[in-house]
This record gives structure tokens, C-alpha cells and sequence, in this order.
């Protein structure tokens, strides 16, 4: 018994003890270095772009293992469109609200087509991919754009002040950041407790207590930890802020609302879904539109940061989006995945290349440990579905 729960613990956390492993290889390979406070604030603005289009490419995942190959391209077409509009004076608050608004339309047409037309989601995004790249050329006209307005930078992660001031007055470190950080693993701790008795007064199964507090404990221990170490850079970054509302949203959307358990649903079997009741190609519309929408302000964060726009931004956002999912543990064959998952799949990426970056390696030897770890992830999701079958 004791030799089968070991099994189920390591089968259930693979990708975090991997995560761990990876950490403390180029925590070693590079004398220390990945784990200073600046580079785990690089580590989280760098990858910004990798949360939040990941987070809205495993709700198309879940519908059946399903990918959008255009969201590279749409972050472009509504970075361009809102850099363009700044430099010729548009207020920030107007722009922002059209990038939005844009990339929202593009999902909804895209989704159209897939949901109700049946077009293949590969053929329908890939056409989106050629389409609003060439697009965003023709918005850009083939040049680089700046972004110059502070407050736009500030709030959306790309500033100097980008960066939540310390309320509390530390000289050495970040104080608002640190107690923010204590607070933040209180809350987690509360919900936790909450939710155990919650789950056993309604007679749910729930987990065995010793594991659940070593599990709460650790990632307590962790929050304060991360929290810690930036209190010794800058702080909380906007970037932070913005990922961790999108992740908080869409943990609470695929785990506590009817949409996010009919996602789940339509991909663990779309024809028993349809036939208890289900209007299936509104799951996939959805699925598609929030796709556009969470493109769009990936777009906004992504001109944030490099103050500019240029007809070459989000090249390969796709794949890596697509590879946070299915390293994370979102199946290919759909109706499995989840978004705590996804943060140690992007997570992982971003540590690897991070890692490989200050050791020094070539980028071309990136590319390929980063193809080799994204097969090995779906080679475990296939070999554990044969297991099941």
C-alpha cells in the first residue's frame, strides 16, 4: 500500500517534483544566479505573455485536445493597432479598450467558423495565424512603433515605476510586498481549512489530513518564499498583478461555474455531453472568444514591456502557450488539464529558458530541450491513457 501511494504521489506530481529538479540544476549550473531576486522578477515579466495566452489556450485544450495557432499573430494585430493609435495621441484608457474589444472580435470570428460551421480548429486558426500576421504589417506598414506614454507602461508592467511602492517605508526591503506576500499564504491557508470542511460536511472525499497539511504548508512556505525574494528588488511588479487576476478568474471559472465543468465535459465526450442537454458549439464559441480576448490583452502587456510595437512581436507565442498546457498536465485528447497545472508548465519553460540563457547556451540547444521536454510530457499523457484503457 505504502509503494502505491508513493506511485500515485509521484504520478500526480511529476511536473512540480520536475520543476523542483530543473531549479536546482541551474540553481547549481549557475553558481546561484537563477535564483536572485532580480532574475525571478525577469523570470515572471519575461513570461507574462506565456500565463496568460496558456491560461486561455487549455480552455480550448480542454474541448478535445483542440489548439489555437493564430494567438501569436492576434497579439501583433492588437499590439500594433493600440501602438498606433497612442503615437497619433489616443488616450491610453480608449486604446486599451479597443485592443480588448479587437482581440475579442477576432476570437468570436475565429470561434464562429469552428463552432458552428465545423471548420477544424487547426485549419480555421492557422488561416488566422497567416491572416493577422499579414495584417499586423499592413497596421505597422512594416515599421517598428514606440510606446511612450508612462502611464500605459506603468500600469501594464513595461516601466521603470512599474511597480507597487512600498506603503511601509523598508530600507532594505520591500515591505509592502513581503506582508503582502504573508497575507496572500494566511488567505490560502484559511481557504483550504474552509473548503476540507466544507467537502467532509457535505460527505465528499477528501484527501488524507497528514497530506493536505504538508501540501498547504509547502506551498504557504513557497508564497512567502517568492514574496520574500522580490521584497528584495523592486516588489510586485504589474506584470505579477496581471497574471495572478487572470489566474485567479479562470481558476475559479474551470472550477466553480457550469461553463467550466461543460469544458471539461465536451472534452471527456462531446457526444454524451450533446445529448444530455448541452449546447456544445456555445462551449467551443466560448472557448475560442475568451482565446481572442485573453490574446488581445497579451498584446497590450507584450507592447508594455518592449514600448514598442513591431510587425515580428509574437512569433512562436503559440507554441510556447501550447507547451506550458500539455507540460502542465493538459491532455491532448482533451477534458483534462488545469491551471494551477498550466503555472508549472509555463513555469517550468520559463525557468529552462531562463537557466539555459545564463549558463550561456546556444539558443538553436534551447530549441531542442525545449521540443524534447514538451514530447516527453506527451509521451507521459499517452502512456498514461493506455495504462487507463
Amino acid at each position: 500500500m505504502g509503494n502505491i501511494k508513493i506511485a500515485d504521489v509521484l504520478k500526480k506530481y511529476t511536473m512540480v517534483i520536475a520543476l523542483i529538479l530543473v531549479i536546482v540544476f541551474f540553481q547549481i549550473g549557475t553558481e546561484g544566479k537563477i535564483l536572485f531576486a532580480q532574475n525571478i522578477n525577469n523570470l515572471i515579466s519575461q513570461n507574462a505573455y506565456v500565463f496568460v495566452l496558456a491560461t486561455g489556450m487549455l480552455l480550448c485544450i480542454l474541448t478535445g485536445g483542440n489548439i489555437d495557432l493564430s494567438v501569436g499573430s492576434v497579439v501583433c494585430f492588437v499590439g500594433g493597432i493600440g501602438a498606433v493609435m497612442m503615437a497619433n495621441g489616443t488616450n491610453m484608457i480608449l486604446a486599451v479598450i479597443v485592443m480588448l474589444v479587437i482581440g475579442l472580435l477576432v476570437g468570436m470570428f475565429q470561434g464562429f467558423w469552428i463552432a458552428y460551421i465545423k471548420v477544424p480548429p487547426f485549419i480555421a486558426t492557422l488561416a488566422g495565424m497567416y491572416a493577422f500576421r499579414g495584417l499586423s504589417n499592413v497596421v505597422l506598414q512594416g515599421y517598428a512603433v514606440s510606446v511612450t506614454d508612462a502611464a500605459f507602461l506603468n500600469i501594464f508592467g513595461g516601466g521603470a515605476e512599474c511597480y507597487i511602492p512600498d506603503f511601509f517605508g523598508g530600507e532594505t526591503m520591500n515591505m509592502t510586498c513581503l506582508i503582502a506576500g504573508i497575507v496572500i499564504a494566511v488567505l490560502y491557508i484559511l481557504v483550504t481549512v474552509k473548503n476540507r470542511i466544507s467537502r467532509k460536511a457535505k460527505g465528499y472525499e477528501v484527501n488524507p489530513l497528514a497530506g493536505e497539511i504538508v501540501k498547504t504548508v509547502l506551498i504557504s512556505v513557497l508564497i512567502v518564499w517568492l514574496f520574500y525574494k522580490l521584497a528584495n528588488f523592486r516588489g510586485i511588479s504589474a506584470a505579477l498583478v496581471w497574471i495572478a487576476l487572470i489566474l485567479l478568474i479562470y481558476s475559479y471559472i474551470t472550477n466553480k461555474t457550469t461553463i467550466g465543468r461543460y469544458l471539461y465535459a465536451v472534452g471527456g465526450n462531446e457526444k454524451a455531453t450533446r445529448l444530455s442537454g448541452v449546447n456544445t458549439k456555445r462551449i467551443y464559441f466560448f472557448a475560442y472568444a475568451n482565446m481572442g480576448l485573453l490574446a488581445g490583452l497579451a498584446g497590450i502587456l507584450t507592447i508594455a514591456r518592449a514600448a514598442s510595437a513591431q510587425p515580428t512581436y509574437g512569433q512562436g507565442y503559440e507554441m510556447d502557450a501550447i507547451a506550458a498546457c500539455f507540460i502542465g498536465g493538459a491532455s491532448a485528447y482533451g477534458g483534462v488539464g488545469s491551471v494551477m497545472g498550466m503555472v508549472v508548465g509555463a513555469t517550468l519553460m520559463g525557468v529552462i529558458n531562463q537557466g539555459m540563457s545564463i549558463m550561456g547556451v546556444n539558443a538553436n540547444y534551447q530549441s531542442v530541450v525545449k521540443g524534447l521536454v514538451l514530447l516527453i510530457a506527451i509521451i507521459f499523457d499517452v502512456m498514461s491513457k493506455k495504462e487507463k484503457n
